[in-house]
């Protein structure tokens, strides 16, 4: 099981996948060169009724510690593909990895159209 990098929970292994590697052990997890395991996890998950303004503020302190992550797309891809459902990951906040899942979600259904398009104009000349 994977360890989040600035989480005590359990997480399930992420499928091998295509995401360049930085110059580090080939079989340490990407998690363990994570900045965030130095930061307090509160810094990366709401705590329950925060205000908004609060929010706002402690998500943009979490987005400038991605910034200068050396896994930040490792982390971004394991958030999206969990998909995690809470906390700042890879420098985007869980709204904003539902955003990037729906422009994927439809991306691969126009891919997918434009396939099925261009199979059925070879089919017919």
């Amino acid at each position: 099981m994977l360890q989040p990098p600035h989480s005590s929970l359990q997480v399930a292994a992420v499928p091998a996948q295509r995401v360049p590697v930085r110059d580090r052990d080939q079989d340490a997890p990407w998690h363990t060169e994570a900045v965030c395991r130095r930061d307090e996890a509160g810094l990366f998950f709401a705590p329950s009724k925060e205000p908004t303004a609060a929010r706002l503020s402690r998500e943009a302190a979490a987005k400038r510690v991605c910034a200068g992550c050396p896994v930040m797309v490792e982390c971004r891809e394991h958030a999206l593909l969990q998909p995690e459902p809470y906390g700042v990951w890879g420098g985007l906040t869980a709204a904003e990895r539902r955003v990037v899942l729906a422009r994927r979600r439809r991306r691969d259904m126009e891919l997918k159209k434009a396939a099925r398009a261009s199979g059925h104009i070879a089919q017919a000349g």
